[in-house]
């Protein structure tokens, strides 16, 4: 009697989705299919160069049609409403729904709202933002001048949930933009965070080496008091003191997807899926939750990056195919993989910084690792395709 197929549905088509769609499509009775909101993989770490004009739109996209047809998966556009993992359903917005056998969540994570967030930009955002940011950079280099700030903030129920680094990258790579221009001298560009020592997380010494950054760069700080509110051209904050610029960016703290909020699934205080080390969801044996959207355990310094996201959708991936097939094999967690590892672009060049539970680092890489990175872009899209094999670890 020929096997059944297992219907697997892939919620999300971010670096999770993707990794674990493929992963699954590999299987030859399992029907995989990937829905996603977008009609493409959107590069998130690449695009801190499309506002600067060193990257088109298109450079940070790869066609979720194209990789689905190169990597055997199917593939539904669509939004979804409502998961419902007791019933083991997808509802989807346009009436479709979706039954499974099993379901791997990555539709990523949403976004807190400060008062006033509609007064700024961010590079984390929605994709298309990134030319917002574009369009608003280049009134202000015609202009000859101006303000810019750029900053990030957390979330108090999830220490994990923030993402600093990109808004660090766009910056420096500002600040390198308006230097080539020759007008360095003619903006005030100020960076500013909640936080004491925002990059903390990074470790002491990379935050030491960090503030020698912005002493050479001639990069003002604003650190250590709580933004109250933001409004048109100025950041106002717990102490009623502001910072006025003509370009805000910033970048929220995360929070739970508001999808999560009317699913059947196990919350945790700030919204995200609860999940045990192998990314199964709790209470739940066929239902597993991947990436910015799962609560992630671990020290005070973790943090959501894209590889933490990668591994963790392998794990699931695999997970279930030694379910299926009854291997003899022990069940894969992604906690032995927490670090934070990335190539902080600059422009000109980059640091590379990593963190575990027994080391720290940040090393210098002038010129060589803004290439590095550009290059990891390229290999990024030529991987996912299958038209180069994967590295292990990148």
């Amino acid at each position: 009697m020929q096997k059944l197929k297992k219907n697997i549905v892939v919620l999300g088509g971010g670096f999770a989705g993707i990794e674990a769609a493929i992963a699954l499509a590999k299987e030859r009775y399992f029907n995989v299919t990937l829905i996603s909101n977008r009609e493409y993989f959107y590069i998130y770490p690449t695009s801190i160069w499309i506002p600067t004009g060193e990257a088109r739109f298109s450079d940070t996209t790869v066609s979720l049609e194209k990789l689905a047809k190169r990597r055997n998966f199917n593939l539904i556009i669509d939004e979804v409403e409502e998961i419902n993992g007791t019933e083991n359903y997808v509802q989807l917005q346009d009436g479709g729904r979706m039954v499974f056998d099993y379901a791997i969540i990555a539709v990523g994570a949403g976004k807190l709202k400060p008062k006033g967030v509609e007064h700024t930009l961010s590079i984390c955002g929605r994709p298309e933002e990134a030319l917002d940011i574009q369009k608003e950079l280049d009134l202000l280099i015609a202009k000859g001048g101006g303000k810019i700030a750029m900053g990030f903030g957390g979330n108090p129920k999830d220490s994990s949930a923030v993402r600093g680094g990109p808004a660090f990258e766009l910056f420096f790579n500002v600040h390198n933009r308006l230097k080539k221009l020759g007008i360095r001298d003619k903006f005030e560009m100020t960076f500013f965070a909640p936080m004491k020592t925002p990059g903390a997380r990074m470790g002491s010494a990379s935050t030491e080496k960090m503030n020698m950054i912005f002493q050479y760069m001639n990069l003002k700080q604003h650190y250590g008091k709580k933004i109250e509110e933001f409004r048109k051209g100025e950041v106002i904050f717990e102490d009623s003191t502001s910072l006025k610029a003509d370009l805000i960016v910033f970048v929220p703290g995360s929070k739970g997807h508001e999808k999560m909020i009317s699913s059947d699934l196990p919350l945790s205080e700030a919204g995200f899926i609860e999940v045990n080390q192998f990314n199964e969801v709790k209470g739940f044996d066929n239902i597993y939750a991947v990436g910015d959207v799962a609560k992630l355990e671990g020290a005070d310094w973790r943090a959501k990056q894209g590889h933490i996201a990668e591994v963790m959708a392998r794990n699931a991936a695999e997970n279930i195919i030694i379910k299926e097939n009854s291997l003899p094999f022990e069940k894969k967690s992604y906690t032995e993989h927490l670090n934070i590892l990335c190539v902080m672009d600059t422009g000109d060049g980059a640091a590379f910084v990593y963190r575990d539970d027994n080391k720290q680092l940040m090393i210098p890489l002038p010129f060589i690792g803004h290439i590095m990175k550009k290059g990891w872009g390229v290999y990024t899209k030529l991987s996912k395709l299958g038209y180069i094999p994967r590295l292990p670890g990148l």
